[in-house]
């Protein structure tokens, strides 16, 4: 549904920080799914941790909320160029299954539950080869800049 170039329109996130590679489904005001693709060269790996390298879990928390922040703006019509950002502004019931590991796709989705006043609150869960790898609830709110 979306490539990179599609992408960076919605986000003001750039490399090393974006954490979305891919959007392939998008439902206005309900629902989005994508992916992030992890290689081996990704900075973080090579401190966290030398010799066993796994995925920040607050990265994975931020890859999922970047998605959302796709959906939010897309649900109101709006992106970055028109002034606003979307921030992560919480998160909670957030758990972690197992680890994400170098080469790892990491498949998220996420679904609105609410949206009121530019604050937006959606369900959001990550995965790894069909195998739920973290569920968290994440907040956005829609801030000018």
């Amino acid at each position: 549904m979306m490539n990179t170039k599609e992408i960076l329109e919605y986000l003001p996130h750039r490399y090393p920080f974006l954490l979305v590679d891919r959007v392939t489904e998008l439902e206005k005001g309900k629902s989005i799914k994508g992916y992030k693709n992890l290689s081996f060269n990704e900075e973080f790996f090579q401190g966290h941790f030398p010799n066993n390298p796994i995925m920040p879990g607050v990265l994975i928390i931020e890859a999922m909320a970047q998605l959302s922040g796709i959906l939010g703006f897309v649900t109101v019509g709006r992106k970055p160029s028109d002034g606003v950002v979307q921030y992560l502004a919480g998160s909670s019931k957030a758990r972690w299954k197992r680890p994400v590991l170098p080469g790892d796709q990491l498949c998220m989705e996420s679904e609105l539950i609410s949206g009121k006043r530019g604050i937006y609150k959606f369900d959001c869960r990550a995965l790894v080869d069909g195998d739920v790898v973290c569920v968290a609830e994440i907040l956005t709110a829609e801030r000018e800049v």
